[in-house]
C-alpha cells in the first residue's frame, strides 16, 4: 500500500485475534523501527528507517513474544547491526507480569508481540548535552510512528502504550532503571 493509504488507515487498535505473526512480519517490523540501512562515520553511527538526532539512536528494542511462528514465548533483544534476536529469558508468567506492569490494561496480554523500547541516555547526552532529553523524546516518537505505519502496510494491528509502571517494566526487562530504562512500548497483533 502507498504511504498515503497507510497514513489514512493508521489507527490505534487494541483488539487482536489469536493468529500468530510470521517471522517475516516480525522481521519487517523490527527493521522498520530500528534496522540498520547504512553504517557511517567510520562505524560510529548508523542510518536507520527511524530518524534520530545526530544518528545517535539511543534505543534498544526488546520484544516479548506471545504468538510468533518459529519463536518461543520468551523475551528477546533485537541486535540491529546483525538483524538478529538474542534470547534473554523465559517466564511462565510473562503475560501476567506484562499486564500488571502496563497498569492492568488487558489488551497488551492479548497481543502477538509487545515492543519495549529502552533508552541509554548517554548515547545522546555526550553529543547534545542539555537538549538531549528533548531529542530522545522526539526520537521515541519517530520509532513508534514507524511501527504504526509498518503495521498498517502489513495489515497488522498496533497500539502504543505509554501507561506502564516504570519500575515493573524495567524489572521485567532486567534493566537498572538509570543507565538504561524503558521509555516507550507498543503491542502488535493480527485483527
Amino acid at each position: 500500500m502507498s504511504l498515503k493509504e497507510a497514513l489514512a488507515k493508521r489507527r490505534s487498535r487494541q483488539k487482536f485475534n489469536e493468529e500468530a505473526l510470521s517471522m517475516d512480519e516480525l522481521s519487517f517490523l523490527l527493521w522498520a523501527t530500528q534496522g540498520v540501512q547504512e553504517v557511517i562515520r567510520g562505524g560510529t553511527a548508523t542510518l536507520r528507517p527511524a530518524a534520530s538526532g545526530g544518528a545517535r539512536h539511543p534505543f534498544e528494542t526488546y520484544i516479548l513474544v506471545f504468538r510468533v511462528d518459529g519463536l518461543k514465548r520468551w523475551i528477546y533483544r533485537y541486535v540491529p547491526l546483525e538483524h538478529k534476536l538474542v534470547h534473554l529469558g523465559e517466564d511462565e508468567s510473562l503475560t501476567e507480569k506484562l499486564v500488571t506492569a502496563c497498569m492492568k490494561q488487558g489488551f497488551v496480554g492479548k497481543s502477538a508481540v509487545a515492543f519495549a523500547w529502552t533508552c541509554i541516555p548517554y548515547r545522546t547526552e555526550w553529543s547534545y548535552d542539555k537538549v538531549s532529553h528533548k531529542i530522545i523524546a522526539i526520537d521515541a516518537g519517530h520509532v513508534c510512528q514507524n511501527l504504526y505505519l509498518a503495521c498498517e502496510s502489513a495489515n497488522l494491528a498496533c497500539c502504543a502504550v505509554g501507561a506502564y509502571h516504570q519500575g515493573q517494566m524495567d524489572q521485567l526487562l532486567k534493566l537498572d532503571g538509570v543507565e538504561e530504562f524503558t521509555i516507550y512500548m507498543a503491542v502488535v497483533g493480527k485483527y
